[in-house]
């Protein structure tokens, strides 16, 4: 059984197509792998920061001091902070967590308390002041 030559040539126009097709299919792959390998960077190569940002730490109620008001609850890890907290007057703690929870203004914070903005301020700053001194008392000389 003889070959036509036009076979022939049909099966080498295939083959060179086909050659075609697998080189560029691993250009392709080697252009993808390369921009990879330069997009990739080793754990080992990363600073603290960075390292930071792809961990996640378990929270657990049971991790924290809640103190609350007006239905808003301000969670405390640090029991020396939660110490602090809990010895100022209730009034300064539920500025103090509307402030921090909330982020509210003195204004806003005022007509849900029942006070004057000026009279919010001042509650903020003396507790604040207070938190400052207290902690400052607490922490080891140096630290």
């Amino acid at each position: 059984m003889e070959s036509n030559p036009r076979d022939y040539g049909e099966q080498c126009r295939f083959d060179a197509f086909c050659k075609k097709v697998l080189r560029n299919e691993a250009r392709a792959y080697l252009r993808n792998m390369k921009r990879q390998r330069e997009r990739e960077a080793f754990f080992s190569d990363l600073s603290q920061a960075e390292l930071d940002k792809l961990c996640v730490v378990d929270r657990y109620p049971s991790d924290s001091i809640v103190f609350s008001s007006h239905g808003y609850d301000l969670h405390i890890d640090n029991e020396l902070v939660a110490e602090a907290f809990s010895a100022l007057p209730q009034a300064e703690q539920s500025i103090l967590i509307l402030h921090c929870t909330l982020d509210l203004a003195d204004g806003e914070i005022g007509n849900l308390v029942g006070m004057s903005r000026s009279a919010v301020q001042r509650h903020r700053t003396k507790a604040l002041q207070e938190l400052r001194e207290a902690l400052s008392a607490l922490m080891p000389k140096g630290g």
